[in-house]
């Protein structure tokens, strides 16, 4: 191995790479991106709640679905995390809040990535699965109902006869139907700079925002990595991850699974995988992200 690439090795240590020790408040915040398997993690700290002294709350103080929040109310938002009492663990599907501009004390903040194609995959089945939409008919009761063709349509021919649902096409701002194909809006933020699907500008947002701002952002493609940088980086919340993930490995792994999901073609992989290209760049810098704390750990303590 050539001397500079040592050099780099030997200066990875986790004191440099956690952002934890910049938090200002004992407050956990897992703004949690959709379809990365983040009901899993949930269900994990859940499991954790109270050998770790934890709170764990699912509902912030804005009942929104919207894919980006007004001033207003990333305001709300920060001043609510601001009153959480310490130990408390704030799970939400929302973006990245500037505490700083805000003007409000910062949480240590967590997340999850996945493979970008099989997020869009995962959640083409999710919204036509029976827990989905129990859920929001639950919530909309009035709401009309999805045709049969609608629930039975294959993936595999969407893509390829060009219906407008399974397009992805780079820089649109406007989806013909609702979904979350931007994995890096979640890292992103709610200014409108971040909307473009794929834009190189907006996932160089994403990627600093998760340098700066996340003590650890995780995936369960690697779960032993990702566990352990948990349970040294952020011990408060963290403590005893791995064993609780071993004893309660069932729940935590079926919680919100698909197993249901048809296989689909290669071609057709690929032939989503040509129009995310930055989504793969901020996807590929998460877990290079990842596997800098892991390796730093080892380094420092000789890990296994």
């Amino acid at each position: 191995m050539p001397s500079h690439a040592l050099s780099q090795l030997y200066t990875l240590k986790p004191s440099r790479l956690n952002n934890t020790k910049y938090a200002d408040l004992e407050v956990l915040f897992f703004n949690r991106a959709a379809k990365v398997g983040s009901e899993a993690l949930m269900e994990l700290l859940q499991h954790m709640a109270d050998n770790n002294e934890m709170t764990v709350l699912t509902q912030g103080p804005l009942d929104l679905s919207s894919r980006t929040r007004t001033p207003e109310q990333q305001q709300i938002q920060a001043n609510w995390i601001a009153d959480l009492e310490p130990g408390t663990v704030y799970i939400e599907h929302c973006n990245w809040l500037n505490f700083t501009r805000l003007h409000a004390p910062k949480p240590i903040m967590i997340n999850m990535v996945r493979d970008p194609v099989e997020r869009l995959i995962s959640w083409y089945f999710y919204v036509r699965s029976a827990y989905k939409n129990a859920i929001y008919y639950s919530k909309h009761p009035n709401a009309p109902i999805q045709s049969e063709a609608w629930f039975k349509k294959d993936f595999n021919k969407c893509v390829r006869s060009g219906d407008p649902e399974c397009q992805y096409v780079p820089n649109s701002i406007i989806d013909p139907v609702g979904n979350h194909k931007r994995q890096s809006l979640f890292f992103c933020g709610h200014d409108e700079v971040c909307l473009p699907f794929d834009s190189p500008k907006a996932i160089q947002i994403a990627k600093r925002n998760v340098e700066l701002d996340y003590a650890v952002v995780g995936s369960w493609e690697d779960t032993n990595i990702t566990l352990t940088v948990f349970e040294h980086y952020i011990p408060r919340f963290f403590k005893g991850a791995k064993a609780t993930f071993e004893r309660h490995n069932k729940d935590v792994t079926n919680r919100n699974r698909n197993n249901r999901k048809p296989k689909i073609d290669k071609d057709v992989k690929d032939l989503i995988r040509q129009n995310l290209t930055n989504e793969y760049d901020f996807y590929h810098f998460c877990k290079q992200r990842l596997y800098k704390q892991y390796l730093a750990l080892k380094l420092d303590s000789g890990l296994n």
